[in-house]
């Protein structure tokens, strides 16, 4: 007769729901019963346009499964930690939560608490490692299955999955590809973490990077960067925050550029200085130093998204 495993599980965004799924999946057979018992995300907030109240994506899940749950501001409060203590978790499963897990909350389940982090670690610790990993050109990136200690992302590793980064993917497309992967290595890896077998081995210290949380204003282009850069970090902030430019005193929003090398017929008289509005085969264009980013597809301050060209048709003075 197995033990059977009380898992809590913490998570908010998209990108914890299929580990959600498929940890409360009552039909999948396992070596090593265990069942969600609660479910700990962050509070709704206001969210797009219209700063409407929404639920995290996990709130969502978790009630459509009619699972146990909790959403405090902070999990230091009390009534936080008194649910956690009744919910008796002996193993708290973490994704893309939000929170810092105290010492006391590490401590709580006697088989520790385990993350889905979607790097490669010791590469890109912290929240944003996705869009970190685009922006720096890396070619692969993947999931880690980690114990958590009190570091960030600095615990020994269950297990990893490393996936190519293509040339088209964007900080949405590979969080989605991310977020299926990392629910299946989690499922994968269970069973001999429960039982023991699994051997857990140290992180990399000498490869460790970091990936701070996105801001609003990170998301604005410094145009002394390369053009090839630029146009890595609009796919890495493709869909949120979404890369931005200033254009008449408004934000003006880039979904989709590309990168290419300075054309002769395009420089005027001397060089071009860098950050120069320019038209280039029809479509908006800015010089950087070592070429042109092209800007395909961009959304207007109020406006929806739209093609460069179309963007163009309504743009008085892009050159100027």
């Amino acid at each position: 007769m197995h033990f059977m495993t009380r898992i809590v599980f913490m998570g908010s965004p998209d990108f914890a729901v299929p580990t959600l799924k498929k940890l409360a999946d009552k039909n999948a057979t396992r070596t090593q019963p265990y069942e969600v018992v609660g479910v700990v995300t962050q509070p709704d907030r206001p969210a797009g346009r219209g700063r409407e109240v929404k639920p995290p994506a996990v709130k969502t899940l978790a009630l459509e499964l009619g699972l146990d749950i909790i959403q405090p501001e902070k999990l230091k409060i009390p009534e936080a930690m008194e649910q956690l203590h009744r919910w008796q978790p002996d193993l708290i499963v973490v994704a893309a939560f939000g929170q810092i897990l105290r010492a006391e909350v590490l401590a709580l389940p006697v088989q520790g608490c385990i993350n889905v982090h979607a790097s490669l670690l010791s590469r890109w610790r912290g929240a944003a490692p996705i869009q970190a990993a685009i922006s720096a050109g890396d070619a692969e990136t993947g999931i880690t299955i980690m114990k958590m200690d009190k570091g960030v992302d600095t615990g020994a590793i269950l297990s990893q999955h490393a996936i190519p980064i293509e040339e088209d993917d964007t900080g949405g497309s590979l969080t989605k590809k991310l977020a299926g992967l990392g629910a299946d290595l989690l499922n994968e890896s269970l069973p001999g973490y429960l039982s023991g077998e699994l051997q857990l081995q140290p992180q990399d210290e000498s490869k460790a990077t970091y990936a701070p949380m996105l801001k609003k204003e990170d998301a604005r282009l410094d145009l002394t960067r390369d053009a090839v850069d630029l146009a890595r970090r609009v796919r890495a902030l493709n869909p949120r925050p979404g890369a931005f430019i200033e254009w008449k005193a408004e934000m003006l929003k880039l979904h989709k550029a590309h990168s290419v090398k300075r054309m002769p017929q395009i420089t005027v008289a001397g060089e071009v200085p860098t950050g120069q509005r320019l038209i280039y085969e029809g479509t908006p264009a800015i010089s950087t130093n070592d070429g042109l980013l092209i800007l395909d597809e961009v959304q207007p301050a109020g406006k929806k998204p739209m093609s460069g060209k179309a963007f163009l048709a309504g743009a008085r003075g892009w050159e100027s």
